[in-house]
């Protein structure tokens, strides 16, 4: 597989979309999770949602860093 820039950035920039759609479902579900009676698991699905978060930051240094 040859891996140039173009699709290093491709391929970066469908992790940080993926991730953020990942949080986004899974802080909506927290919600919905939390209101029917299981707020411990809600707090678990929250952090995995602010996991994904930083997941994303860290791509997006590494975006930085390919110019």
């Amino acid at each position: 597989m040859e891996l140039d820039k173009p699709k290093l950035e491709h391929l970066i920039g469908h992790w940080i979309e993926h991730n953020d759609s990942h949080s986004t479902s899974f802080s909506e579900w927290a919600v919905k999770i939390e209101t029917a009676g299981y707020k411990e698991i809600a707090e678990d699905i929250k952090m995995a949602a602010a996991k994904m978060d930083e997941c994303s930051e860290l791509l997006k240094k590494a975006q930085v860093k390919l110019g």
